[in-house]
């Protein structure tokens, strides 16, 4: 299909804006607790997709072009992370407070940012750069949009052909957020290189990147290994070394997921098999195919849930509707099995982040909360987190009047100590009362 219709399966297939409407009323997405803590970031250079991905995850209406730097401030936003819910388990009917449950399947808000474009030199201050890396290390993992059809330059630019390797797209994002933390780092080098030891040089690269949210630990353990794998004294790192120090906190500190978009195109196919064979974290995408998808399902004109690998036609289509779900349903979902939009958004939390979903309850017979809401709450946790964390992420008080926890399952009690699994559903007994 030609690229000029590569945008407009949306428009085709839009009737109104889409709302969330759960229970009767619209969700107020905003007033969600505890699963919107984390964020993650959108990143790529102009014109990949990134700001249709951010749409179609989000359904917030954001400018959509084939021009450089449409997106110019950080678009905020809730996506969904998509987990089978407890409730079929269980064999309940829940009733969500802070998420939604459609047919056994929980959705949980998820915060998203669609950051401007980036382009090579931005570390040096070039277009966009330093407002670009300056929100984007915020970010606890990083989704990095791609053209993988090859159809734009370093710069976002349409080409007539398809010449442009995505893979060079890869490598330069990387490139640019690995030389942002180095000169960052490299500001105190003089510093860093009268210490003796790893444990004096650490509260000076905390300090310096304090900034970017990036933990004491990770730049501890990165510190340490790289001056035993070197067999280097701190006294002899050299600039180097303090990039390759920069490039191995960002894999820890900022995990990364590649989105190969605009899969559905034909010269994404060897480019896509390329970028597997050297891309760990990878998922082939059509984020407009998502977008037109979603809106359709908001319009009445199918039936669809995020990430699923088929639609229904449940009303009357025109000729371009038809069209429009046909190249869809033949060209990414058939191939793909699903949009990869919804599929990107799991992966970065599960996979990535390495997070399970904990449902916390205040009566572990009828699993309710003490109104008598039924599994009202799913919390996104790390995993290894303990009974007495997960208190605290529920409110102070319970963490500090913990006495013990209740796994609903076997009813039986575990201590401050246990490790939460996913899918858990835990009660939280304490000495003292929330306020």
């Amino acid at each position: 299909m030609p690229d000029t219709c590569y945008t407009k399966f949306s428009v085709i297939l839009y009737k109104s804006p889409a709302r969330f409407i759960y229970r009767g009323k619209p969700l107020n997405l905003f007033e969600f607790g505890g699963a919107l803590k984390l964020l993650v970031g959108l990143i790529g250079k102009p014109n990949a997709g990134k700001s249709t991905f951010f749409s179609a995850a989000t359904m917030l209406p954001v400018k959509i072009a084939n021009y450089p730097f449409t997106t110019i401030e950080p678009n905020v936003g809730i996506g969904w992370l998509k987990t089978k819910c407890v409730c079929t388990e269980f064999g309940v009917k829940d009733n969500p407070v802070n998420s939604r449950c459609v047919n056994g399947i929980r959705y949980i808000p998820v915060k998203l940012v669609d950051l401007p474009g980036l382009i090579p030199g931005a570390y040096k201050g070039l277009g966009l750069g330093n407002q670009f890396l300056d929100s984007v290390m915020r970010a606890d993992a990083l989704i990095h949009v791609v053209d993988a059809s090859g159809m734009t330059d370093s710069s976002g630019k349409v080409l007539s052909t398809p010449d442009h390797d995505p893979l060079d797209d890869v490598k330069f994002i990387e490139n640019e957020l690995d030389m942002w933390i180095a000169n960052i780092i490299l500001k105190d080098k003089d510093k860093v290189l009268k210490m003796g030891r790893v444990s004096d040089a650490v509260p000076i690269l905390v300090t310096r990147l304090s900034g970017l949210d990036v933990p004491e630990a990770v730049i501890r353990d990165v510190l340490g290994q790289h001056l035993e794998q070197k067999s280097k004294k701190i006294v002899e790192l050299n600039d180097e070394d303090f990039i390759e120090i920069a490039h191995k906190i960002r894999i820890i500190a900022k995990p990364m997921l590649i989105v190969a978009n605009k899969a559905d195109m034909p010269s994404a196919k060897e480019n896509i098999k390329r970028m597997k064979e050297s891309v760990k974290d990878l998922v082939p995408a059509s984020a407009d195919s998502e977008l037109a998808l979603r809106r359709a399902a908001g319009s009445g004109l199918i039936s669809y849930e995020p990430g699923d690998s088929e639609f229904k036609v449940i009303a009357q289509l025109n000729e371009q509707q038809q069209k429009a779900l046909s190249y869809i349903r033949e060209s990414v979902l058939v191939p793909f099995g699903n949009t990869g939009v919804q599929q990107a958004i799991n992966y970065v939390y599960f996979n990535l982040l390495n997070m399970i979903a904990v449902y916390p309850v205040e009566d572990e017979n009828r699993l309710t909360d003490k109104k008598g809401n039924v599994l009202p709450d799913a919390y996104l946790v790390k995993r290894g987190t303990t009974a007495k964390e997960f208190a605290f992420l529920i409110h102070t008080d319970l963490g500090k009047g913990f006495l013990f926890a209740v796994n609903a399952r076997t009813k039986m009690k575990v201590g401050a100590d246990y490790a939460l699994n996913d899918r858990d559903v835990i009660k939280i007994v304490s000495s003292l009362k929330r306020a």
